[in-house]
């Protein structure tokens, strides 16, 4: 579902200044950033991922890069495509770097915030991790 993005700056000649990650990209008109999920549209910023994953699943918490944190407990494990890193040994590369878009469609299904929660809840999760790609494509 495309979505107005939030944390960028409409800048001169319907180019834009993402303000999402590190990066910092300042992106041209019709183009995308380094994540491969945000767009600039005629000077705004969209991003295509909101409500969408391309993956679903229930993890022990102990798969998570967390410490002592729910010991014994599942988490809720979702990610959407992009990703605005570029690591070389990802494990994940399929998801985060090659099903990016074709056709202005992206790869993924229809998955809502409160979806999530419910889906959480129902799995007897007891949180939710943005996780496979690098997380804060989410916002």
């Amino acid at each position: 579902m495309i979505k107005e993005a939030m944390l960028f700056r409409s800048l001169p000649e319907q180019k834009v200044s993402c303000f999402l990650c590190s990066h910092r990209c300042t992106i041209a008109d019709k183009k995308f950033g380094i994540c491969g999920v945000r767009q600039n549209k005629e000077g705004k910023l969209y991003t295509h991922v909101y409500g969408e994953v391309i993956a679903a699943h229930v993890d022990p918490i102990e798969k998570k890069p967390l410490y002592h944190f729910l010991p014994g407990t599942t988490s809720f494990s979702i990610a959407t495509i992009g990703c605005n890193f570029r690591c070389p040994f990802c494990q994940n590369w399929q998801i985060s770097q090659s099903s990016k878009r074709e056709k202005d469609e992206f790869a993924g299904h229809k998955l809502l915030p409160e979806e999530i929660v419910h889906a959480a809840k129902d799995h007897g999760c007891q949180s939710i991790s943005y996780t496979y790609t690098e997380p804060t494509v989410f916002f």
